[in-house]
């Protein structure tokens, strides 16, 4: 479905749902992220480029940790996103990041960003090791490349008798992103990319939030996941909104983990960072 980095698609869609369910993704990664900003390096000072910034959580995280004496510029193709960032930003009053509607590849961007950041972005790109080696000419010497992307190619390794919901959940999940030209191992992916892109070789880690407390918002998450992810699982002939039931999708799989003893992995995440020579 893909053909250019500007003509891609977007698996989970575009609406106030998905901007709520990405705002509420955010927290439920927000650990995971923070530590490859601070491990990447980020500090006070800093000038900081954010590709898809979206709802604009990775920039509020770089804002704070570069303080008022930095700053950091959030790219993102979507301008209704862009407008619910700006008020964000402006209630946690936040005068030092700025949001700039457009695609980071063709904006005419400055050259001396300190520090190339993003999450969840290089997986809907054809060509990723393409963009971060052109996205990286916008940093100075010594300029520093942190991104954080999913992987799901492990999901079936995770998959147990006692759990048939959540194994079929994940192979839905995979296979939508799959037909709709994500690369479901993108998180694994990211060191050859680094290396593609003539980047020196990226640390790495590898985190997933899981959860098995009855009150866990993990439960409540996956469904507005599958609420968002609806139309190209239909649209693929992949699964019915009867067989997905969204209205008790919570529920169920709030009682399969109680029953089985077996927690809730949501989508793992793999981060990368690296420093270009100095």
């Amino acid at each position: 479905m893909t053909s250019s980095n500007s003509d891609r698609a977007y698996t989970m869609g575009r609406s106030k749902e998905e901007t709520e369910r990405l705002i509420q993704q955010s927290g439920l990664y927000e650990d995971i992220t923070g530590r490859l900003l601070r491990d990447a390096g980020l500090f006070t000072g800093m000038k900081v480029l954010d590709i898809g910034s979206g709802a604009g959580d990775v920039t509020f995280a770089a804002a704070e940790l570069v303080g008022g004496e930095g700053e950091v510029l959030g790219v993102d193709m979507n301008p209704e996103i862009l407008e619910t960032a700006r008020t964000r930003a402006q209630a946690a009053g936040l005068a030092n990041v700025q949001f700039v509607v457009g695609d980071a590849q063709t904006l005419n961007l400055p050259n001396d960003f300190d520090a190339l950041i993003g999450r969840l972005v290089l997986v809907y790109l054809p060509n990723p090791a393409d963009t971060l080696k052109q996205l990286a000419t916008h940093l100075r010497p010594g300029g520093i490349i942190a991104f954080q992307d999913v992987d799901f190619s492990t999901y079936s390794s995770i998959a147990r008798p006692e759990t048939p919901m959540m194994n079929q959940l994940a192979e839905w999940g995979v296979e939508v992103f799959r037909r709709s030209g994500a690369n479901v191992g993108m998180g694994l992916d990211l060191y050859g990319t680094f290396v593609d892109a003539g980047l020196p070789e990226p640390s790495l880690q590898y985190a997933a939030p899981v959860g098995g407390p009855e009150t866990w918002i993990g439960y409540q998450f996956i469904a507005d996941a599958f609420r968002s992810m609806l139309p190209l699982l239909e649209a693929y002939g992949i699964a019915t909104a009867e067989e997905v039931d969204l209205e008790t999708l919570a529920q169920r799989l709030r009682t399969e983990v109680v029953a089985s003893k077996r927690p809730l992995i949501l989508p793992p995440h793999v981060t990368a960072w690296t420093q270009l020579p100095t």
